[in-house]
């Protein structure tokens, strides 16, 4: 009797225990984010104490430190968080969808799509902010990564990984040579577009982050809704159909959430390069493979990376900076080389 009644409990140690790690993992991925959004607000050229951000928020007086955080910080943290947010998790659902480890926002042609939605904004229609060429980057994203879905399904093979990173490699090939093309014959342009296609958060207003918000909250949702059927996918099609998962609505809703979610942050912020590819294998050394727990974190771990990453583009050259997306390049390589020799190591 006493065996039988201790087995379970034996049993649901390691899963506890486990739980107990990921929640841990959790907790210190959130208060990394908030130093993170702490250092943005308080540290750039002319650095500011933690009690005058604080009254710079909650109780503005006009004076130099009120204008430099609610003017110049605010809007470039905000856009930060849903930015490193929005690539991060998307990061995460193109690596699962394609069984890719090495997938990332290229992989669908996003990228090259939203690069030729800017482009065309600013070459076609005149367009000469940021905040009117935003909308052509989010349309020129979907409708690449539309694309991508509709002819991958249409083979014989269906929309597979092996299908979709092909048609993504073959349209981001495409849509690159028609932006380098509209970039050759006008120099105005060329540009405008170089501000962009760099990365970053300068320059940036509030307005921006609230344009793209609600791509990032629909993208967010349904990466929620297909968390549990993208472990069933881990594990092969005929396995998840067996569990019971309608796979082809997985990968469509995963497929759809990714293209909001990069759309949205390659729109408003340029092309970033490594949150999204290095963030998920971060996220899946601390915490496994559980696709609720990698998105949670990989969401507390990506604008974390971004800020800290633009806060290090400030206080490396003052009074000028180098733009997030450079500094994101820098950090992220040694860290996905490092996150990939460690796997080697483990399972050697």
């Amino acid at each position: 009797m006493t065996t039988v009644a201790t087995r379970p409990e034996r049993a649901g140690v390691p899963s506890r225990r486990r739980s107990g790690r990921r929640a841990t993992v959790a907790a210190a991925a959130a208060l990394l984010l908030v130093l993170a959004l702490l250092a943005s607000l308080a540290l750039g050229s002319r650095p500011l104490a933690v009690d005058q951000v604080w009254q710079a928020l909650t109780a503005p007086d006009g004076g130099e430190a009120t204008t430099i955080v609610r003017e110049l910080r605010l809007p470039r943290t905000v856009l930060g968080l849903t930015v490193g947010l929005a690539l991060a998790v998307a990061g995460v659902l193109f690596q699962a969808l394609t069984r890719n480890p090495l997938a990332e926002p290229r992989i669908l042609g996003i990228s090259a799509g939203a690069s030729f939605g800017v482009v065309l904004a600013i070459a076609v229609f005149g367009v000469g902010s940021l905040a009117g060429y935003v909308w052509f980057g989010v349309a020129g994203a979907l409708a690449a990564g539309l694309l991508v879905l509709a002819v991958a399904s249409g083979t014989r093979e269906g929309a597979s990984p092996v299908t979709l990173a092909l048609v993504g490699a073959a349209l981001d090939a495409s849509l690159a040579a028609g932006v380098y093309a509209m970039l050759s014959i006008d120099a105005r342009t060329f540009e405008e577009y170089r501000f962009w296609v760099v990365g970053g958060l300068t320059g940036r207003d509030v307005g921006v982050a609230g344009q793209v918000l609600p791509f990032v909250l629909a993208g967010l949702a349904l990466a929620a809704l297909v968390a549990r059927g993208l472990d069933a996918l881990a594990l092969g099609d005929d396995v998840a159909r067996g569990l019971g998962h309608r796979i082809g609505l997985v990968r469509l809703g995963g497929g759809a959430a990714a293209v909001l979610l990069t759309g949205a942050a390659v729109a408003a912020a340029g092309p970033i390069a490594f949150v999204g590819l290095a963030v998920p294998h971060l996220a899946r050394a601390l915490v496994g493979a559980d696709h609720r727990w990698t998105l949670a974190v990989s969401a507390l771990l990506g604008p974390a990376l971004l800020l800290g990453a633009d806060v290090v583009g400030r206080l490396v050259a003052p009074p000028g900076e180098v733009p997030a997306g450079i500094v994101t390049a820098l950090i992220g390589a040694p860290l996905l080389a490092y996150l990939v020799r460690r796997a080697k190591v483990v399972t050697a």
